[in-house]
């Protein structure tokens, strides 16, 4: 009987480090050896490193309930050291941790954190309140407007080798015209450029000062190895790069230069942007 009890407990205690099967399903493929993982496989990876980045599509319903899996997932394999978010800016942070602190939740949760209406409640008003009812700490992770503003109009120079090459300064520009449409004045983009950097220099400033294992969740472009947050990381000097998530929709291309690993999850149809901002600058022009 001994024998027996002592089994039922090994099983039980093997049970705790098994983790709720994904709400989404999707291929996970390491991208450096190319091997397509599990989700379990996946989850006890990602529990080793000390930080890691996980890159979201922001108005993809799918990622954000992964990213709520994930945080579920990873505090049943280790606790968590602290969750540090590119949604959340500094002059919110004293609304997160009075909020963490009050007995009962506020009746208007985004009111009480002053959330920016640019971040969809709906999508990561769960992620928010599973966050809040944690014990690690919940971080911002970006800029405040005076700090964009003032970027945006005396742009500063960046130190470091690997965030001033040419190729990394190259591929976010066109990522910056390919999301305005095309639309934006020649004459606005190094302007453009020089906030997107500061956005991922404080990221990497954050990440590297949070308590470990921190985990971030950012834009895509933000968490990528090759131009985002991870060289900002080794050009203040710290010997390794966080480890890299990409959520993506099927049809994307992530490689190894951009991320350890890719969650392709299932393609869903996308808002005409461009026909809206096209829109709104035409009301511009003629105004």
């Amino acid at each position: 009987m001994r024998g027996i009890f002592l089994l039922a407990l090994l099983l039980l205690s093997a049970c705790q480090h098994v983790a709720a099967p994904p709400p989404i399903t999707g291929e996970i493929r390491d991208l450096r050896s190319g091997q397509t993982l599990t989700a379990q496989e996946l989850i006890v990876r990602l529990a080793k490193p000390s930080r890691l980045i996980v890159g979201e599509q922001h108005d993809n319903h799918d990622h954000h309930e992964l990213q709520l899996w994930l945080l579920q997932s990873l505090g049943e394999r280790r606790p968590q050291g602290s969750l540090l978010l590119e949604m959340l800016t500094p002059d919110q942070q004293v609304r997160v941790d009075d909020v963490r602190k009050a007995s009962t939740p506020p009746a208007d949760l985004p009111g009480a954190l002053a959330w920016q209406s640019g971040w969809d409640w709906n999508l990561y008003g769960p992620i928010m309140r599973f966050a809040l009812a944690e014990p690690s700490p919940l971080l911002a992770a970006n800029l405040d407007t005076l700090e964009v503003r003032t970027f945006y109009a005396n742009p500063p120079t960046l130190s470091g080798t690997r965030t001033n090459a040419a190729s990394v300064k190259d591929e976010l520009l066109e990522q910056i015209n390919d999301s305005h449409c095309g639309l934006l004045p020649t004459s606005q983009m190094p302007a453009m450029l020089a906030v997107q950097q500061q956005r991922d220099r404080r990221m990497a400033e954050r990440l590297l000062a949070a308590p470990t294992p921190s985990l971030l969740f950012a834009g895509g472009y933000h968490a990528r190895k090759d131009v985002g947050v991870p060289i900002h990381v080794l050009d203040l000097g710290e010997p390794g790069a966080p480890m890299v998530l990409m959520l993506a929709q099927q049809g994307g291309e992530v490689t190894a230069a951009m991320a350890d690993y890719v969650w392709y999850t299932p393609a869903t149809p996308a808002p005409d942007y461009c026909a809206q901002m096209r829109k709104q600058f035409g009301k511009q022009a003629d105004g």
